[in-house]
């Protein structure tokens, strides 16, 4: 798909210059920074990303720190 865009001078510079220094095109460029824009935007991307962190985190339950949540959640109100 081809479009047309308006961006700033500055960034278009900079742009410029990171093509040339990666040997892509600015057409590359701008759809691979699109695409990490949308997909750092996307709610349902992010929870994903989060859990596929939390899964690869150990689960080790440490009874100090599992008393003290039960009593912070005890004093929140709901």
């Amino acid at each position: 798909m081809k479009t047309a865009i308006s961006i700033p001078d500055h960034i278009y510079k900079k742009a410029e210059s990171m093509a040339h220094r990666f040997r892509t095109s600015r057409s590359r460029l701008y759809s691979q920074a699109l695409e990490e824009y949308v997909s750092r935007h996307d709610s349902d991307e992010v929870t994903s990303a989060m859990n596929r962190v939390c899964e690869a985190v150990p689960q080790r339950r440490d009874p100090f720190l599992s008393a003290a949540a039960r009593r912070l959640l005890l004093k929140s109100e709901w």
